[in-house]
């Protein structure tokens, strides 16, 4: 049997301005604003976690450091809970080992791919995970157990431990959407496991090669970083992590992975206020109060 490297890193790229959710976003994160009472970071976080990655690599920018405090111990708020009674366990998600939280700077906005390309000090020669926070995804009750199922960078790794190489999520959109993303053209298919034998980024619906996109997580060998020093700039002048990737086809194994489960697209306010009240309909502690609201408000 194969030894492979675990995958015990991830990144997140989280140095956007959010300029769409302004002006909620003019002095918090984006990835900071809640889905029903968690923040959106977290779920990116815990689904890592789920996953057995130990450390969590934030490509942050300026106006950013609230996210790391997020994760850093509040002592005067415990302190204060502590005292009148309070239950902590509800901030256990969001306590780390000291060296488990790591930031570095993205001074320009050059695009995810250079994102990508400024951890690489301290991805050094282990391949890693890359989580974007705007994508919530949410294991469908059939993928495993607990509240959503299993998680999508779970499966990943379970497909990883099985594969190896180079992996993305991909989920299946209507053809008339593939413009928005990176789509990938699949090769062999064997159970949720597609082989890549190319990526494009934000193809013409005409020329698409597939309806299989790439839905923001992915497991990468630490050659990407190699790859990514070039800088050559791709679609809408920026740095693109699908260039660096589609380079790697064939010299490595490349896979895809179909998620068994659902996407939200948290980057637009469509897709925050849909993944708000999806989850909130799934909790037994308000679900119904929020269906019945939801029939009030539709009535």
């Amino acid at each position: 049997m194969t030894t492979r490297k675990p995958i015990r890193k991830a990144v997140f790229p989280v140095a956007g301005l959010g300029t769409r959710f302004l002006p909620a976003t003019k002095a918090i994160p984006k990835e900071l604003l809640p889905i029903v009472d968690r923040p959106l970071i977290q779920y990116a976080v815990d689904e890592a976690r789920e996953a057995g990655i130990e450390q969590m690599i934030f490509v942050t920018g300026r106006g950013k450091s609230a996210i790391v405090e997020h994760f850093d111990v509040a002592y005067e708020l415990e302190a204060t809970m502590s005292e009148r009674g309070k239950d902590l366990s509800i901030l256990d998600s969001t306590r780390f080992t000291p060296g488990d939280i790591i930031t570095v700077r993205q001074q320009v906005p050059l695009g995810l791919g250079h994102a990508i390309w400024c951890a690489r000090a301290i991805v050094g020669d282990e391949p890693f995970a890359i989580l974007l926070p705007d994508e919530l995804m949410v294991g469908n009750q059939g993928a495993g157990s607990g509240t959503g199922g299993t998680g999508c960078m779970k499966q990943m790794v379970e497909a990883y431990e099985q594969v190896g190489g180079n992996l993305v999520s991909v989920l299946e959109v209507p053809r008339e959407d593939v413009s928005s993303y990176g789509v990938i053209t699949p090769g062999e298919s064997r159970g949720t496991l597609t082989e890549v034998r190319g990526l494009v980024e934000k193809p013409p619906v005409e020329q698409a090669p597939s309806n299989k996109i790439v839905s923001g997580r992915y497991i990468l060998q630490p050659e990407v970083m190699r790859t990514l020093e070039g800088q050559e700039k791709g679609a809408g002048g920026e740095i693109q992590l699908t260039d660096a990737m589609a380079r790697m086809i064939g010299t490595q194994p490349f896979h895809a992975v179909t998620f068994n489960g659902r996407r939200f697209d948290c980057g637009s306010k469509t897709g925050f206020v849909e993944a708000t009240l999806a989850l909130a309909l799934e909790r037994e502690d308000m679900g119904e109060e929020v269906r019945a609201m939801a029939r009030r408000l539709l009535g």
